[in-house]
């Protein structure tokens, strides 16, 4: 992979996944004089380039790729803890081979748009600036205010500063708190489908619904494109999963209109109620929490899932005997590594099984180079 250092010129920097050589450099002839283009031959290095580099403001993938392809990239951005990777514009760059359902999946998982090979390069640089434009006013408004400028909630960087205060007081009084991560089902097919107006129309409905419910102690707060994150103090499993439930029925019941169509709106929560102890960390909790709303997305959407409900029954698998060890969900080899770092080491060990798996083509190709 090619990185070019710094960003000359204050020219905003834009990544280019794509296993053809042939693509790469045009993509980087078309864009160079405009724009600091990074580039990448498969979604591993894609990732890599990612978790190592804020400045990237836009994300081009192709689909077909050996390691990981355009599809894991998606997920893996889509999902990333960090909101601010979380919610980089992703275009899919598809080709003659790539159908509907193909770009029906990739908008599925969070593509943002998408351009056909072969690309010229003003329909290259006009998705590009508009994208990049896009982004770069969304950070400069995060860092000047803690506030979300749509909803009017908090932001991701207040909210996990108010975590870690709540998280330290639960901890020192020994009392229970819960968090409830929330995202907005199909939020990018309804934003394709709708445009940015009625989507935006969404959200600020799901954040009055929330400002509604939640006490003056709680903590609410838009945490992604399409997600929320509330903090419950002193409000255990149970409580939070009330508070959620009926979150989830006030939405389904709004009445938002579309071209004298009501617009179909639905929400999935997870709900995590960690145990109070000084060890526990903002950014440990909300990766744990998006871990159970991610359960609520595979089972449906439309639902809340609990910690407990998830650790019974992992979505799509059998339910298991109560007198059975819970079977956690997996985590990726980065989570894992992440885990270490942070002296989680335990928990790495109940996902051992899990990991030999993915890293089983890595080790057979060790071992026949040692041989």
């Amino acid at each position: 992979m090619t990185q070019l250092p710094g960003r000359p010129g204050g020219k905003p920097r834009l990544l280019m996944v794509d296993d053809s050589r042939v693509m790469r450099t045009a993509a980087t002839k078309m864009l160079g004089e405009r724009f600091d283009v990074v580039v990448a031959e498969n979604g591993v290095q894609g990732w890599q380039a990612i978790r190592s580099d804020q400045s990237i403001q836009v994300v081009f993938t192709d689909l077909s790729m050996p390691e990981l392809d355009g599809y894991g990239l998606l997920e893996k951005i889509r999902t990333c803890d960090d909101p601010g990777i979380a919610g980089l514009p992703v275009i899919v760059v598809t080709g003659a081979e790539n159908d509907e359902a193909a770009r029906e999946k990739a908008l599925q998982l969070g593509a943002t748009d998408f351009i056909t090979k072969p690309f010229n390069s003003t329909d290259l640089t006009a998705r590009a600036s508009a994208h990049a434009d896009y982004q770069r006013e969304r950070r400069t408004l995060e860092a000047a205010t803690t506030i979300d400028r749509l909803t009017g909630l908090g932001n991701a960087e207040f909210y996990l500063g108010r975590l870690k205060q709540d998280l330290a007081f639960a901890a020192r009084h020994a009392h229970a708190l819960s968090v409830v991560r929330i995202e907005v089902d199909h939020f990018n097919k309804l934003f394709i489908r709708v445009g940015k107006n009625a989507a935006d129309s969404m959200l600020v409905q799901v954040a009055k619904l929330i400002g509604r419910l939640i006490r003056r102690e709680d903590t609410a707060a838009r945490t992604g494109v399409a997600q929320f994150s509330i903090t419950l103090p002193t409000a255990d499993a149970a409580g939070a999963k009330v508070f959620a439930d009926r979150l989830c029925r006030q939405v389904r019941d709004v009445n938002l209109q579309h071209e004298g169509r009501r617009l179909p709106l639905s929400i999935s929560a997870g709900v995590l109620s960690p145990a109070p102890h000084p060890g526990q960390t903002a950014r440990t909790v909300m990766e744990e929490a998006a871990l159970v709303l991610q359960g609520a997305v595979r089972a449906g959407g439309n639902q809340v899932m609990t910690q407990g409900a998830l650790r019974n029954a992992l979505p799509g698998q059998p339910q298991q005997p109560a007198r059975q060890p819970f079977s956690p969900p997996p985590i990726s080899v980065e989570q894992a590594l992440a885990m270490l770092a942070s002296g989680r080491d335990e928990e790495v060990r109940r996902h051992l099984p899990s990991l030999r798996k993915q890293l089983a083509p890595l080790l057979k190709i060790l071992e026949s180079e040692g041989h």
